[in-house]
């Protein structure tokens, strides 16, 4: 291939080629060719121009096929273009001559078709400049087309087509010409040419005036013929032109005078009716039609009424949605007449009025909810509440005026009821797409809209009725709010009007319909009205017996309340079950002897109420089981059954009764039958064993009845094809835009389509499918849909004997009926079988052999039907038989059947069925053997090319397709023949026939899937396949079919999954743009599937693409405007029109992508778009809730300037946005700020951003932002959509969380948020007014918690605003729950106020936490002024403002508490909880309370905690008499016992409260389940720490040894299983405070025990503490023992090492310390702090047993983490050992008699241990930190006893270290051990401070001469220095008198020798300078202290003296010269080092 890259065609390669090869060679090289050109230089071109002419039009003699054809025609225009044009008309001339050849063979035709086609390419590229050759060409082209075939028509039409885009005005002279061949097009039998005439004519009518002029009447009946018989594409190009044309007269310009006779103005009315006419009577034209209605002949076929239907659509979107708006009514009144014209065929007969309604609606919902914006609609809205008025109006007059003749009323009523239908269907849609949007239309009493809807319930039709119903379920399901009061009103209407059938009727669809749209409010409805319902539906019930003119409604009114009821589920069905299944079981007879002596009496009527009463019953049933599994126990199953063989028995009885009764009956009893099997399909088959037989009988009678209509087999059989197989049947069963309208022409005419009124019941249903009203068939279709299904079940459950039988007679019944009934029984029994053979299947069962001999004759016959479907269903049938016998004999032999077949048979239907069939066994028995694989294959190769039947090749190519698919690697043998044939075939099948093409297409992506990975290869074979994979991709992708061009994408995007590199983005990229807006459902999803998979690689390519591609390209879909918008733009106006679901998901997922991979890189980009959508509909009406009155005045500016709107004049890019568009605009501005927290920090931090700004002003950072952050927050939060409001406050709650602590550079002490403060403000008060729903205030709640929380505001001012919200929803709960909303459910209430109180408990726990901090500020800020200007706002002002609701709040907290307990009890104490509910829930809605209770309880639990212990659980607020007042609906801390616990002490209050705050923790912490947030986690130990904080509940603990050891086991838990440090220190703080809790115990019993037993003698005392006598602890009863475990837990998880067990074995010896990650670090140190208060809590012979692991855990931890720091300092964890071991030397156990001996010996140990860290380990040399080791060492020998340290093999040791340090290289080392020996030479006890002296002091005083001579050249000798003359002071301090002035002398001439007199002082360094100040400072101070020492010293030392008077007399000098600056540094520095070792 690589051959064919060149810019002439290498003749010699390609002629060397076999034929197909050669093809693919010639198209590669014109691919590559199509690309050159453009980018070669025109000099170049011009130079080989001439031979490649030559060369193309070679190829054009060649006969090329259709892809090759439109390429080198392309190729052609484009050499022409770009190069010379003389030899053009030469060109133009051969072309000419070939199509007027006389060669009528068919290898001459596609050189004839490629001459066409050259014409038209050349004509569109070069346009004027052929003008002059234009007459003759177009001449011969239209006289060739007389005697042309389709596939000429077809490219003759798009030939010309091109040329009229090419030549524009100048191809006037032939327009009429062209218009009279493509009118004869228009009506062709080929389908292909009628898409091409209209794309012609489409062309035609931008140049040509006359099409939409003088000759419009009969462009449009010449549309109107063309769509009769047409398909799908045919009714979109027809109805896309007669829609532009029309559209066009109506807004034309018409040119001069000189044509004004020609062309006459058009009304709008005029083309309204002329469209009207095509509706109603058909292409049959005015004078017909008369004739017709005389004759009462039908006259309107479907297909031209669906096409006039898309038209209308196509006319209005034309014309755009401002012109609808202006137009609005005329269109209205215009569409709605077209089903109520009185005389019209349209609504003749019911199936017929289905069908026109559905068009109607079709065209109202696709203008109206598809071009105007929501104020637009709602606008709309009221206008079609008008016309219901009106027909109200009228109606009512009918009714009411009695004299008038009644036919005339009931017209009049047929008339008006299907406008009404159409217009309540219209109003619903529009309202459920408004959502909240819609509330200001309710609230507009001048519209009257829901009056309007309820006065129509009571309409004499049905169907009104029901669409009455079905309008007001959408208005529930939009405005949750307005649910409530309708199911009230509705209610009370039936209970008024009880005596009206209408009344009853139509108000019982009403509250059934509400009570379906329960399950879309998340919000509820409250528990009492299901008590109402069932009341009333039992009244209804019993009441009908007594008014016959009622029964009937009465009976299906009380049903259908029933069935509704069940929607509302468990929760509220499970109070009435008991009453319904009474009510069940009195409906049907007790025993058979009963139905027979109801069988002989009665009469019609009364038959007729019994069955529609006994079909509702059903329904209720079937109801329940479907919306209550959970209620179906054991029990209530059997309760359940018994009236089921009844009513099996009354199914058997019913044709008697029709006899006996007449067909009056009829329709109830076809009911009865389906509501039975429909509850029979439910049930498990088991539970109707006995009945199966009869069941089985009745289902076979009703498959095979005699006068069953029309077959329906659309409604049968897509449901047992396989979904893949039904895309190549027929284009009518895929998705598209226009499936409303398509389905009608799937069922043939004399089928109904799906309507509300053929089922009432359906009016509750969940809606079923993307379409809103539900459309259930007629009965007859749903009861042989029922008995199909249920067929499958019984006959599987029944004996082998009997299927073979009842199998038989189906059988027989097909052979022996003719015609086109045996085709309605083969298609209704095949329907049967085939669900038996499926349902065999899934439940693993075996079927006998006569028994598949049966199914293989049915499923045979069926395989070779005239029916597509039935083909299909049966090849699936086929296999699944194959699949229940799984025999590998059985299954050859089906395959050889099959083979048999296609070799002999000719006919299309055999060989499309059996070709089907062998894909299908592969597909469900994973292929059929090696064997069988290649002749199957040969079969459909051979299949595949017969080119004489398209039909067979598409069959055969998908059925390739599925042995593709199913073969897997076993097809790689026949990867590379198949390859080739279908290049093969996508070159050479006419692009006509596009379902080749997508069969192609699909064989394609089989292929491609079965390569996968392969694809990325580089060796010849490889690439040979990627190449014709890329090339089978791009013919596809130039075929005109849109499908065929979803197909390409995506094979392309299997390509791009598998070899990403050799896919080309940029190309699919501007494929995947142009066809984002296709009219075709299929492509947009391909298009958008491909797109979601390329951008989670690389958004940004793809992104710059797009928009590279839209700069270049002029034409781009015009829709997507990517030019201004980008892709991401582009999509977001695709997703606010786009209504298919699957394809918003798509659009919503890409969306996600592009922002994860992009946002930060585009910030600004995505920040404007969502502003844009946001701001779109910002009309600020919405703001008027937001009252600034309520403002101190001075505020009021603030808010005002909030709310100015934008006044840019620019056009918006986003034209009124929907709600639903808007949310997920909101939505991603959270998410772009989480991808900015993953970014760079500078996105927040203002200063950084502004600095990087200015360095680069590409830079861009969120925090830049925050301005239109907060007002797209605050648009969100305040408009009309609730769903948007609740997205506002999401997104101002996370802007609130992420900017709050960001400080503002220009004003110090203040954060950047603190200006927007009246956004915020204003943004929250609209959530809290009387009328907002209870979800949006809570969340509001939520964010002004944040918001006071966050510390933005200080002034407390300011504060109040937000704070007062929080107030006022305080007043508002306090009531509890009886006083809240009654709108909406009990635990919508729960959940509010459960929201208020946990944002009461954030804002409490802040305050008080920030009182804390302020106390601690204020006690280190005491002495330093630094305190007073750091930011710390008066704290206790937030403190107080919540103080003052203290008493409120924690009541209510303390309740909800209690009933939170109260819900997480397990299931088994269900019967002790109150039976009225809690505080704040109630019982029935209790599972739904709960989620609430577990989102807030948390913070509730931890601020009740903080109040508990503010008030030392005392509350001040009550005195003991009140203290069990009932504060809610139930009392306070007890249950609802009354006087019994009138009288609790204060002690059980407290302990109550105690035990609830630590019962509810232990019981979340000790089973924490995997979704717990952290949130919790922290909330709870937080608590258990407020509450140990005080000394009452510290006793508790102490004294409760069980409880204490409980909580430990619990943290322990917490600390296993969750990794947080934070959770972990908390865990940590709360087992420390036990400990202190234990201690305290402890010590009291000691000290209580000394007291009492003062007098007696000291040994008799018992021991208290653990261990007791014996110093046993037993793991699992001791305290003690469970702290030991957690803290090795943690400590051992931090260091492994310390595990014994690892350090046990040689191999694992660290051979350094380890640094600690800070949290590791504190966590070690919490451990450890525990560690050392444990002995403490045991008695001496326990602390003897615990003291050998705490001291290995302590020097353990200092072992391992001693490591080497700068300077000498301590790590933490090092200083947290020490600090621990300090703690325990110095525990009064190591000096109790008992343990004494014992502990000294320990300590020995352990001082030991310490001394050998030092000894190398295996020979290699730790790097422990000496100074970390001689500190533990003083430690030691300051803190324990003398006899620890002071054994002479340990002193000894000890003294060594030391003097080793003093040796020691490091000055650091040398300067601490000074500090250290500093300490032990005061120790005052000798024993132990002289050892040290003795052996010490000599070598100090030699160092510092040494240091003396050699002077001091930096700051750390310096230091040494200092501390070394320290420690010789402090030896002359403690020496005894005689020797004291022998250690003067020694001291003073080595200060003297650093003194520097005035001279030296000058040119001093600053360390001598610093030396000698020291040196003259500490002889100030020895001098007077010891002045007759001095005075000897210095008379024996002349020099000395004269040395040191000279230093004095210098340094007097330079201190008047000098500021004492230096002075004062070096003090500080001397002090600070004493401060940092003062910690012993």
């Amino acid at each position: 291939m690589e051959l064919a890259h060149s810019l002439l065609l290498n003749e010699e390669a390609s002629s060397q080629l076999g034929e197909v090869q050669k093809a693919e060679f010639i198209f590669e090289w014109l691919r590559y060719l199509e690309k050159l050109l453009l980018a070669t230089s025109r000099n170049d071109i011009r130079e080989k121009q001439k031979t490649l002419v030559g060369q193309l039009l070679s190829l054009l003699n060649s006969s090329p096929g259709p892809p090759t054809r439109r390429l080198l025609a392309h190729n052609l225009a484009t050499l022409y273009s770009i190069g010379d044009t003389f030899s053009v008309y030469e060109t133009i001339d051969k072309c000419n001559d070939l199509i007027r050849s006389k060669d009528d063979s068919p290898s001459y035709l596609p050189t004839k078709l490629a001459a066409v086609v050259c014409l038209g390419a050349l004509y569109k590229k070069l346009g004027r400049i052929l003008a002059n050759a234009f007459t003759d060409t177009v001449g011969n082209i239209l006289k060739a087309m007389k005697s042309a075939e389709s596939q000429g028509r077809y490219e003759i039409m798009l030939s010309l087509q091109s040329m009229l885009t090419g030549l524009g005005a100048a191809a006037a002279p032939c327009h009429r010409d062209v218009y009279k061949a493509a009118r004869s097009c228009l009506t062709d039998r080929s389908m292909a040419v009628r898409c091409a005439a209209a794309k012609c004519l489409l062309e035609l009518q931008n140049e040509a005036i006359f099409m939409w002029s003088t000759d419009l009447d009969s462009v449009a009946t010449l549309c109107f013929k063309s769509f009769e018989g047409s398909n799908y594409d045919v009714r979109i190009s027809v109805s896309k032109l007669l829609g532009t044309v029309l559209a066009k007269a109506v807004i034309a310009k018409h040119p001069g005078a000189a044509s004004r006779q020609s062309a006459r103005r058009v009304s709008l009315e005029e083309v309204l009716e002329l469209l009207g006419t095509g509706f109603l009577r058909g292409s049959s034209g005015f004078l017909r039609a008369s004739g017709d209605m005389l004759k009462g002949s039908s006259s309107v076929s479907r297909d031209v009424r669906v096409g006039v239907t898309q038209a209308y659509v196509v006319f209005v979107s034309t014309l755009g949605g401002a012109w609808l708006e202006k137009n609005f009514a005329i269109f209205l009144s215009h569409a709605l007449s077209l089903v109520s014209q009185l005389n019209s065929k349209a609504t003749q007969t019911q199936i017929d009025a289905v069908c026109c309604r559905r068009c109607v609606s079709f065209i109202l919902r696709a203008t109206i909810g598809g071009l105007l914006g929501e104020k637009a609609q709602i606008a709309a809205a009221k206008d079609i509440c008008q016309t219901i008025w009106k027909l109200k109006k009228v109606m009512d007059a009918v009714l009411s005026d009695g004299n008038l003749e009644t036919r005339l009323s009931s017209t009049d009523v047929a008339a008006s009821q299907h406008t009404l239908v159409c217009a309540l269907q219209e109003l619903g849609n529009l309202i459920h797409g408004l959502g909240t949007t819609a509330a200001p239309l309710l609230q507009d009493s001048s519209t009257g809209l829901l009056d309007s809807v309820i006065a129509v319930a009571l309409h004499p039709s049905l169907s009104v009725r029901l669409a009455a119903a079905w309008c007001l379920r959408c208005i529930a399901v939009a405005l949750p709010s307005q649910l409530t009061p309708l199911l009230d009103r509705c209610l009370e209407r039936i209970a008024v009007l009880k005596s009206s059938p209408e009344a009853v009727t139509g108000f019982s669809f009403a509250v059934a319909a509400l009570l379906g749209a329960v399950t879309h409010c998340p919000l509820g409805i409250p528990h009492g009205k299901g008590k109402v319902v069932m009341a009333l539906a039992e009244d209804l019930l019993c009441s009908a017996a007594q008014n016959s003119r009622l029964s009937l409604q009465r009976t299906q009114a009380g049903w259908l309340l029933i069935a509704a009821l069940m929607t509302l589920g468990p929760a509220v069905v499970s109070c009435h079950l008991a009453r319904v299944l009474l009510l069940w079981k009195c409906v049907f007879p007790v025993s058979p002897k009963d139905l027979e002596t109801e069988k002989s009496r009665g009469d019609a009527f009364t038959w007729q109420v019994t069955l529609e009463g006994r079909a509702g019953a059903l329904c209720a049933v079937k109801s329940f089981i479907s919306h209550c599994g959970d209620l179906l126990t054991e029990e209530v199953i059997q309760r359940l059954l018994p009236p089921l063989p009844c009513a099996v028995d009354l199914l058997t009885q019913l044709s008697s009764i029709l006899k006996t009764y007449g067909s009056s009956l009829k329709t109830p009893s076809v009911v009865y039958r389906q509501r039975l099997y429909e509850l029979l399909i439910l049930l498990p088959p088991e539970t109707y064993k006995g009945n199966l037989s009869a069941i089985l009988k009745e289902l076979a009678a009703d498959l095979t009845a005699p006068d069953t209509q029309a077959a329906a087999s659309t409604c049968l059989l897509p449901a047992l094809c396989h979904p893949d197989d039904l895309l190549i049947l027929s284009p009518l069963l895929q998705e598209t835009d226009h499936r409303f309208i398509e389905e009608q022409l799937l069922l043939g005419n004399g089928v109904a389509c799906g309507s509300l009124e053929y089922d009432p019941y359906s009016v509750y249903e969940k809606d079923v499918g993307g379409d809103s009203v539900p459309k259930p068939l007629p009965p007859a279709l749903s009861l042989i849909s029922s008995a199909s299904r249920l067929f499958g079940v019984v006959c599987a459950n029944v004996q082998e004997a009997e299927r073979f039988l009842i199998l038989e007679q189906l059988l027989n019944s097909v052979k022996h009926t003719k015609g086109a009934r045996q085709q309605t029984v083969q298609l209704h029994v095949v329907a049967a079988v085939s669900n038996l053979v499926k349902y065999m299947a899934g439940s693993k069962r075996s079927l006998g052999p006569e028994v598949r001999r049966l199914v293989l004759t049915l499923v045979l016959g069926a395989l070779e039907s005239p029916n597509a479907l039935l083909r299909c269903a049966a090849s699936e049938a086929w296999a699944r038989l194959a699949q229940v016998v799984d025999d590998g004999v059985f299954t050859a032999g089906l395959a050889q059947v099959s083979f048999d077949k296609l070799k002999s048979a000719r006919d299309v239907v055999s060989r499309t069925g059996h070709s089907l069939a062998l894909g299908s066994l592969h597909r469900y028995l994973g292929g059929i053997g090696p064997q069988h694989l290649s002749s199957c294959i040969g079969v459909l190769y051979t299949l595949s090319q017969d080119s004489t039947s398209p039909d067979v090749q598409t069959w055969a190519l998908h059925s390739l397709s599925l042995t593709i698919d199913s073969a897997g690697a076993l097809y790689h043998v026949h990867v590379e023949p198949t390859l080739s044939l279908i290049t093969m075939l996508l070159l050479s099948v006419p692009p006509t026939h596009a379902q080749v093409h997508q069969s192609l297409g699909r064989c394609l992506n089989a292929l491609i899937t079965t390569l996968g990975p392969e694809l990325q290869g580089n060796n010849t074979s490889v690439s040979t396949l990627r190449t014709s994979c890329l090339l089978g991709c791009a013919v596809m992708q130039d075929n005109p079919g849109c499908l065929v061009q979803a197909q390409a994408i995506s094979c392309l995007q299997q390509l791009h999954m598998f070899a990403p590199r050799h896919v080309n983005l940029s190309s699919l990229v501007s494929c995947l743009c142009v066809n984002l807006c296709s009219p075709y459902l299929l492509l947009r999803r391909a298009v958008l599937a491909c797109l979601r998979q390329l951008v989670q690689r690389e958004a940004a390519e793809v992104s710059e693409h797009a928009v590279l591609l839209a700069r270049d390209s002029r034409d781009l879909a015009a829709d997507a405007n990517i030019r201004e918008v980008g892709l991401e733009g582009a999509l977001l106006a695709l997703l606010d029109k786009e209504t298919d679901r699957s394809l918003c998901q798509d659009i919503r997922e890409t969306l996600h992508h592009m922002l994860t991979s992009m946002a930060v890189e585009k910030l600004s980009l995505w920040l404007k778009l969502c502003k844009d959508v946001l701001a779109a509909s910002a009309d600020f009406t919405a703001v008027t809730c937001v009252d600034p009155m309520q403002e101190e005045d001075g505020d009021r500016g603030d808010d005002a300037s909030v709310l100015t709107s934008r006044s840019d004049g620019k056009p918006h890019p986003f034209s009124n946005p929907r709600w639903a568009t808007r949310v997920f605009a909101a939505d991603c501005v959270c998410r772009i700020i989480t991808q900015c927290e993953n970014a760079n920090s500078a996105h927040f931090d203002i200063a950084l951003a502004q600095e990087m700004k200015k360095s680069d002003s590409r830079n861009d950072f969120l925090v830049l932002h925050l301005a239109d952050l907060i007002r797209m927050a605050f648009m969100a939060a305040t408009d009309h959509s609730d769903q948007l409001r609740l997205s506002g406050l999401d997104t101002l709650l996370v802007v609130i969380r992420r900017f709050a602590d960001i400080p503002e550079p220009e004003f110090p002490g203040h954060v950047i948020l603190e200006q927007y403060q009246a956004n915020v403000g204003a943004a929250l008060r609209p959530a809290f007014t009387s009328e907002t729903p209870p979800d949006i205030t809570a969340r509001a709640c939520q964010v002004c918690s944040a918001w006071i929380a966050s510390g933005v505001v200080s002034d407390l001012g300011d504060l109040r605003r937000v704070h007062q919200l929080l107030v006022s929803s305080l007043t508002k709960i306090q009531a509890g729950k009886e006083a809240l909303s009654h709108l909406y459910n009990e635990s919508a209430s729960t959940m509010e106020i459960l929201a208020v109180l946990k944002a009461w408990a954030e804002v409490y726990i802040i305050a008080v936490q920030r009182h804390k901090n302020h106390k601690q500020t204020l006690k280190t800020t005491v002495n330093s002024e630094d305190g007073v200007r750091s930011r710390s706002p008066p704290t206790d002002g937030l403190l107080d403002l919540v103080c003052a609701d203290l008493g409120t709040l924690s009541r209510l907290w303390l309740a909800a508490l209690q009933d939170f307990a109260l819900l997480t009890l397990p299931a088994e104490f269900a019967s002790q909880l109150p039976v009225e509910g809690g505080a704040f829930y109630t019982a029935e809605t209790s599972d739904h309370a709960k989620l609430h209770y577990h989102s807030s309880w948390a913070l509730i639990l931890h601020a009740a905690a903080l109040w508990l212990t503010s008030t030392g659980f005392a509350d001040p607020e009550e005195e003991a008499a009140n203290l069990s007042r009932p504060v809610t609906p139930t009392s306070m801390c007890q249950g609802s016992s009354s006087s019994g616990a009138a009288v609790k002490s204060p002690e059980d209050v407290y302990t109550d409260r105690f035990h609830l705050i630590l019962g509810i923790s232990v019981e979340f912490l000790c089973s924490l389940r995997s979704d717990a947030t952290m949130e919790s986690i922290t909330a709870c130990l937080h608590a258990l720490q407020a509450l140990l904080d005080v000394p009452w509940p510290r006793s508790k603990i102490g004294s409760d040894q069980d409880l204490g050891i409980e909580l430990l086991n619990v943290l322990h838990r917490v600390i296993l299983t969750r990794e947080s440090p934070a959770v972990q220190l908390a865990s940590l703080e709360v087992v420390r405070q036990i400990i202190c809790a234990a201690q305290e115990h402890v010590k009291e019993r000691r000290r209580s025990a000394e007291v009492d037993d003062g007098a007696s003698e000291k040994e008799t005392l018992p021991e208290f503490g653990e261990g007791k006598d014996t110093g046993g602890l037993v793991p699992g009863k001791s305290l003690v023992f469970a702290t030991l475990e957690l803290c090795v837990c943690i400590l051992v998880r931090q260091l492994p090492e310390l595990n014994p067990k690892l350090t046990g074995s040689p191999r694992v010896k660290t051979a350094r310390p380890q640094t600690l990650s800070e949290e590791g670090s504190r966590l070690v140190t919490a451990a450890l702090v525990i560690l050392a208060d444990l002995p403490a809590v045991c008695s001496p012979e326990g602390s003897i047993s615990i003291l050998p692991t705490v001291l290995y855990l302590a020097i353990g931890v200092l072992r391992e983490t001693a490591v080497k720091l700068p300077g000498g300092q301590l790590s933490s964890t090092v200083t947290a050992s020490l600090q621990a071991l300090k703690g325990i030397l110095t525990s009064p156990m190591a000096r109790a008699e008992k343990s004494h001996a014992a502990w000294t010996s320990l300590l020995q140990n352990a001082l030991a241990t310490v001394l050998d860290c030092w000894s190398p380990v295996d020979g290699t040399h730790q790097e422990l930190d000496e100074v970390s080791l001689l500190t533990a060492i003083t430690v030691f020998i300051l803190s324990t006893s003398p006899e620890v340290t002071t054994i002479p093999c340990l002193q000894k040791r000890c003294i060594e270290k030391f003097k080793a340090a003093l040796e020691s290289k490091d000055p650091v080392v040398q300067m601490k051990t000074y500090q250290l020996l500093h300490s032990i030479f005061q120790y005052p006890n000798p024993a132990i401070s002289y050892p040290y002296i003795y052996s010490l002091a000599s070598s100090i005083v030699g160092k510092l001469q040494e240091i003396d001579k050699r002077k001091p050249e930096d700051t750390a000798e310096l230091q040494i220095f200092q501390e070394g003359i320290k420690v010789l002071e402090a030896l002359v301090t403690i020496a005894d008198e005689q020797h004291r002035s022998q250690l003067v002398a020694c001291l003073l001439p080595v200060l003297i020798s650093f003194l520097l007199d005035e001279n030296a002082l000058g040119s001093a360094t600053s360390v001598m300078r610093s030396l000698h100040d020291f040196a003259l400072q500490n002889l100030m101070q020895i001098g007077p202290r010891y002045s007759s020492v001095f005075r000897n010293v210095m008379a024996s030392s002349p020099a000395l003296k004269a040395r040191l008077e000279a230093a004095v007399k210098g340094n007097q000098e330079s201190v008047r010269v000098e500021t004492p600056s230096k002075h004062a540094k070096n003090l500080g520095r001397n002090s600070s080092i004493q401060l940092k070792t003062n910690f012993l």
